[in-house]
This record gives structure tokens, C-alpha cells and sequence, in this order.
């Protein structure tokens, strides 16, 4: 079967801390969805990694299942920070230390935000929506949208690629059921 949902998904550290805010840990997000793309589990449409919180525009790829996927995905990049956070902060751990059973730190919050993009028109403000999160007043992470780096916004407004793993949402509208097929 043809995958086609497009999710619109957003992760959100826990308790709103500003834990991405390193560069280190934004590369990482990147690494991890480089990794996804690579090995066929995702397309990549559109992102933005801020400070405390990820949005990504993306599709599975055929065989993976998206809980499959954002679960792995949200486990290996928080065991990836703890790893770095033991060794080289260990002060900052007990910030998201919390009183579960099943684990003793909690970095992202356990429900993610899912939509389904059933039509263009909502991707396309979702896009702009997640690319104008950097310039927003509380932020002012850059002055205009794509002179901020992790984000897909330099991609589609200046269709330049700095990741080289970003595909352009319209090259699949057809297969999305965006677009109606030529014949």
C-alpha cells in the first residue's frame, strides 16, 4: 500500500526547557532525520529545530509505520542527549529528572503533536507557519526566515539546500493526492 499521509508533527521538550538551544543538540535532530532519510523511512518536507520544541512536515516512507518511526526517533535523539548531558553537563540532568516507572529522565514530552495534511493549502501554511517560529517576537532567533539555520525556510525561499536531504513537498503532490494526475 502507497503511503501518502503527510503529518504535520511536533515534539516538545519536556516542561517547555530551553534544551536545543545548543547547536549540538539541534545537529543532532538533523543527524537523526538525516538517518531516517538515508535508510528510506521518511521523507523530509519541511522543519524547524528551536529551543524547546521541533516541527516537522514528513511522510513515511513504504513499510514503516509513523508511531514506529517517531518513537525510535524521539528515544534515540533523547538518549543521545542524556549520553552527552551525563558526560559533559551532569548539573543539567537533574532538571528533567522525573518520578516515572519506566525511566528515570524525561526529555521529550510524551505526546507529540500529529496532524494529517489532507490538503496542499494546509501543508503550504503549516510551512510558512513553522519557518516564521524563528522571527516570532519571544524568539528572534534570526531577522528573516531563512537566515535561520535549522530550518527548512532557505530550502523553499531561496532554493538553496544546505542538508542535501529535504525533499521538495511538490515533487510528491501527485502522489500525496494533492494534484490530480496528468493522462
Amino acid at each position: 500500500m502507497l503511503r501518502r499521509d503527510v503529518y504535520f508533527f511536533t515534539a516538545t521538550i519536556h516542561e517547555w526547557q530551553k534544551l536545543l538551544k545548543p547547536d549540538k543538540y539541534k545537529q543532532l535532530i538533523m543527524d537523526s532525520l538525516k538517518f531516517l532519510v538515508e535508510n528510506k523511512r521518511i521523507f523530509l518536507y519541511g522543519f524547524v529545530i528551536m529551543p524547546n520544541h521541533i516541527h516537522l512536515l514528513w511522510r513515511m516512507q513504504e513499510g514503516h509505520d509513523e508511531r514506529d518511526v517517531q518513537r525510535d526517533f524521539l528515544k534515540f535523539t533523547a538518549q543521545q542527549i542524556k549520553f552527552d548531558l551525563v558526560a559533559n553537563h551532569p548539573r543539567v540532568l537533574p532538571f528533567f529528572r522525573v518520578q516515572e516507572k519506566s525511566r528515570q529522565y524525561r526529555f521529550w514530552q510524551s505526546e507529540p503533536y500529529i496532524s494529517t495534511m489532507y490538503r496542499k493549502e494546509v501543508f503550504e501554511q503549516k510551512l510558512n507557519y513553522i519557518h516564521q517560529n524563528p522571527l516570532q517576537e519571544k524568539w528572534q532567533l534570526a531577522s528573516k526566515a531563512e537566515d535561520y539555520h535549522y530550518s527548512s525556510a532557505r530550502f523553499y525561499l531561496q532554493n538553496v539546500d544546505d542538508w542535501g536531504f529535504i525533499t521538495h513537498y511538490q515533487a510528491h503532490s501527485e502522489e500525496v493526492g494533492w494534484e490530480k494526475k496528468k493522462k
